[in-house]
């Protein structure tokens, strides 16, 4: 597998647990008039002109370096934008967000970067422009379904080139996110992409999850945990649930066929302290091929002995009848 300022973390304090907005899947009492989509959950959230607090996407023709993908002032799409970028953005609408011109510009520098970076390091077997937006940027943002607070600590174990954190992190500037990724080469890359796109409170770590999960500075600490990585549901969660505080979330994108190792995954999720909350299916544009995210919440503190070392894991996963 592959890995402060205090006013940015959340240590379950307030009104809500995991951040200033209560968690769509176990929201009570809602009103007849808010329907619910799925197991429970209200729909994306949507942010009118009025509520934003960042300016809305409008670049002047003489400082623009690459097109507008967006008009605020019409808020409609310019006839110069392809169809890919065109389902990003409506993608973006479904989730609430708005991009400003530097996140755009963010956004669109990322790309270049790791189109670059990736005809000479393994970064992504993505190479279309386009693809990226879709596959990568869109799909790393589809965490702001079951998780959007305004100040959260985010691990992403196994970053790779950055997914999710970065992208989550570019709009939503004041989490702390933490990037932990085992290949060298694929860490010197988060960290230029992290002076490049001048972001703070954000780290890549050179790291193995199964090592880092066992010191104070990042054990139990984390709101909310995340990996993208292909790996069986047991073991991430046996990554993931040391790392996480109490109250805290994981968030596990998955897709395909998942009964078995769903099941495996909750008999495993009581051994570190983990319950299951829900399945949450993305039907974003351009990505409705069968993608969930599966929601879990840290509801006692993991056991010291996890994780395990790599190959204990391989060897005796947890989980099994």
């Amino acid at each position: 597998m592959s890995e402060d300022s205090p006013g940015g973390r959340n240590k379950g304090g307030g009104k809500y647990q995991g951040g200033d907005k209560p968690r769509p899947y176990i929201s009570r009492n809602l009103g007849a008039d808010k329907p619910n989509v799925g197991a429970g959950l209200t729909p994306a959230r949507q942010i009118s002109a009025a509520q934003q607090t960042s300016p809305a996407l409008e670049i002047p023709p003489a400082q623009q370096t690459s097109p507008a993908l967006f008009n605020s002032a019409q808020q409609s799409f310019p006839a110069h934008v392809n169809p890919a970028q065109q389902t990003f953005l409506e993608g973006l609408h479904q989730l609430g967000v708005k991009l400003t011109e530097q996140q755009l510009n963010q956004f669109l520098q990322y790309r270049q970067e790791l189109l670059d970076w990736n005809t000479r390091i393994n970064l992504t077997a993505i190479s279309d422009p386009d693809e990226v937006l879709l596959k990568h940027f869109l799909d790393s943002l589809s965490l702001l379904l079951v998780y959007d607070a305004h100040h959260a600590r985010l691990l992403d174990i196994g970053a790779g080139a950055g997914f999710p954190g970065l992208p989550l992190k570019i709009v939503r500037p004041h989490w702390q996110v933490v990037l932990l990724e085992a290949t060298g080469k694929k860490v010197r890359f988060l960290q230029h992409m992290i002076e490049a796109l001048q972001l703070k409170d954000v780290e890549a770590v050179h790291g193995r999850a199964e090592e880092l999960a066992h010191k104070a500075r990042y054990r139990a600490s984390f709101d909310v945990v995340t990996a993208r990585a292909v790996a069986s549901l047991s073991t991430l969660l046996e990554y993931a649930a040391p790392f996480c505080r109490i109250g805290g979330q994981i968030i596990l994108p998955k897709k395909g066929e998942l009964a078995e190792e769903l099941a495996q995954g909750k008999r495993a999720a009581k051994q570190v302290g983990t319950g299951f909350k829900a399945d949450i299916p993305v039907s974003l544009p351009g990505l409705e091929d069968g993608r969930r995210l599966l929601v879990w919440e840290q509801v006692s503190t993991c056991p010291e002995q996890f994780p395990r070392s790599g190959g204990v894991m391989a060897k005796k996963p947890l989980g099994l009848p």
